[in-house]
């Protein structure tokens, strides 16, 4: 049996969790995968957990408990192969991981935990993304386009936080690569093509998952989780 923890504070309450942990039953069920997934609050990351996880979804709803654990579990699936899959929240802190521990920018920050940092890579948007459906754009050969088996797609976003505009310069400078896009050129998915599966998200894809149609992109973490 694989496991799969699924990091942030769980509630129940909040549409996108409850959303997550049924995406994956979906596309276990359609797949025939024996994996089991784990809420784990984020202050309670260990070694023990990272060890025993055959892959990590870092979840919507942030601020997290412990940021800095959070961070450290991104890190550890990044450089070891783990698949690792973020959505909304998740994609917000992926960046943040990428931007300290590979570009470099040790105080690279997050508006939603220091509004006033001096390196902001993530900021408050302009405008509220919650309970809105927009089109996006991926790149040709990409990971994403691959998985979506179409240059482009419709999805629902839950966020009021995205990627600093000021910043793409730089997330454009490493291995990392944007392969999807709003129509107005925002990014909403990042990706490391030669990972077995480091992939984020600012939109929920979990909340169009049902069980007569599993969402492709879950489908696609629990495939590499069930590759390991």
């Amino acid at each position: 049996m694989k496991r799969v923890a699924l990091l942030a504070e769980f509630n129940p309450s909040f549409p996108p969790h409850p959303a997550t942990t049924e995406a994956i039953r979906h596309s276990c069920d359609a797949l025939g995968a024996d994996v089991t997934a784990t809420w784990v609050s984020t202050a309670d990351i260990d070694d023990t957990l990272l060890g025993e996880s055959s892959g990590l979804w870092i979840g919507p709803g942030s601020p997290y408990k412990n940021m800095e654990r959070t961070l450290a579990a991104i890190r550890y699936a990044r450089e070891r192969g783990i698949p690792c899959f973020g959505t909304c929240g998740g994609f917000q802190h992926m960046m943040i991981e990428y931007a300290r521990n590979v570009l470099g920018f040790q105080d690279a920050q997050h508006a939603e935990y220091d509004p006033y940092a001096s390196n902001l890579f993530i900021s408050e948007l302009a405008c509220s993304l919650v309970g809105q459906r927009m089109q996006l754009r991926f790149t040709p050969g990409s990971r994403v386009a691959a998985i979506y088996g179409a240059g482009c797609a419709e999805e629902e976003y839950y966020c009021n936080f995205g990627i600093n505009p000021q910043k793409v310069s730089l997330l454009r400078q490493g291995p990392l690569k944007i392969s999807g896009s709003d129509v107005e050129g925002e990014i909403r998915v990042v990706e490391l093509p030669d990972h077995p599966f480091f992939l984020a998200t600012l939109f929920v894809p979990q909340l169009r998952s049902t069980s007569d149609k599993p969402h492709p992109l879950v489908s696609a973490f629990i495939q590499a989780i069930m590759a390991q």
